[in-house]
């Protein structure tokens, strides 16, 4: 007979390389059964998204556990749970929504948009269900990126639908205003749309909200800060003096109104010549990666500047979709698995355990 634990022993070996844990002392490991003729089998839960890794973790797992001795036939269940963390306290919550990631810049011109479009589709294809909320008033750029056209509809007359397109929810002032209708409101006007399109917005069971912050650090993202309830924030930067002077602004704004930065993501570290493949650090060189070591905080990874993921956005069929199996798109994936590992290592959101507490007056 095979003892248990020899197996669980074996098991343990396997290492997670996303996570850099074994599933067995997480406990990811779950209802293992061993049989008289030597079948084994066991599920393992990933706390984030990895459909592209579960072939890989499979073979491992199998080839582990067959070194125990009598193990004939090994039958491996691996799926992904998302959970709900932790966001900045007196928050409401938004219904529909287990974890809001904002991604944010501290200027204009850095690729953040294109970036947030494309960790969008890269958390949805590796199984996750995903929306993205445009909070871009001035300049929305996610209806044309996503290749999303029409208006919202509402079911009620109060809650709008979210349009849909590449396997997103996906919700935009841009898709309530003429495309030449410039949006000439002050601050105050600008957070009320984006809050009622943040919370009028019928977003159905998602994982992750991916919210395309507006550039800067005025008033609208000091407001949006404090009232959405982040999970956290993705600092986008591309390698420039300029670009990372602004991006610690919003660094540090994030900080101060208690939201867990995630990490750095470094756009356009390098560009690589089609024609001769010289590569060129046209915006400098290890800007974001000096950012992170300066500030303790993860750098995710760097971007190329490359003509492709331009025209891919500009088609409304971003990289990750239109190249899903190019190496642009590995690497939005790779990114977008290293947010959701940070995301599934925060603390979790248990206030849904809790139950309501009414206060009646008895008479």
């Amino acid at each position: 007979m095979i003892q248990e634990s020899a197996l669980l022993q074996a098991l343990q070996a396997v290492i997670d390389p996303n996570t850099g844990s074994d599933f067995v002392s997480t406990k990811q490991l779950k209802n293992l059964s061993i049989a008289a003729d030597g079948d084994v089998g066991f599920e393992v839960e990933l706390g984030y998204p990895g459909a592209s890794q579960f072939e890989a973790l499979r073979a491992a797992l199998e080839a582990a556990a067959r070194t125990v001795s009598g193990v004939s036939r090994v039958v491996i269940d691996i799926r992904s749970r998302i959970t709900a963390h932790a966001v900045q306290r007196g928050v409401q919550l938004l219904p529909g929504v287990k974890n809001i990631i904002a991604v944010a810049s501290g200027k204009g011109g850095v690729g953040k948009s294109t970036t947030a479009a494309n960790l969008a589709l890269a958390l949805a294809a590796e199984g996750a269900r995903v929306g993205i909320l445009d909070a871009d008033i001035y300049g929305p750029s996610q209806p044309t990126m996503l290749g999303a056209k029409g208006r919202p509809e509402s079911l009620d007359g109060k809650i709008m639908e979210p349009l849909r397109n590449h396997g997103l929810q996906i919700m935009s002032i841009g898709f309530l205003v003429d495309d030449d209708q410039a949006m000439i409101w002050r601050g105050p006007m600008a957070t009320q749309a984006l809050e009622q399109l943040l919370r009028q917005t019928r977003w159905q069971d998602l994982d992750y909200l991916i919210v395309d912050m507006p550039p800067g650090t005025g008033d609208i993202q000091l407001t949006l800060s404090q009232r959405v309830p982040v999970t956290g924030a993705v600092i986008v930067t591309t390698p420039q003096d300029i670009a990372l002077i602004d991006a610690k602004k919003g660094l540090k704004m994030f900080e101060k109104v208690g939201v867990p930065i995630l990490g750095v993501i470094e756009n356009m570290a390098v560009h690589v010549c089609t024609n001769c493949g010289h590569a060129e650090h046209i915006f400098g060189a290890d800007g974001g990666e000096k950012m992170a070591r300066q500030y303790d905080i993860d750098y995710l990874g760097g971007l190329p500047l490359a003509m492709a993921i331009r025209v891919h956005a500009d088609e409304g069929r971003p990289t990750v979709v239109a190249e899903p199996d190019g190496e642009h798109a590995k690497q939005y994936k790779a990114l977008a698995r290293r947010i959701a590992v940070k995301i599934a290592a925060q603390a979790k959101d248990y206030s849904a355990k809790f139950p309501t507490i009414s206060i009646s007056k008895n008479t």
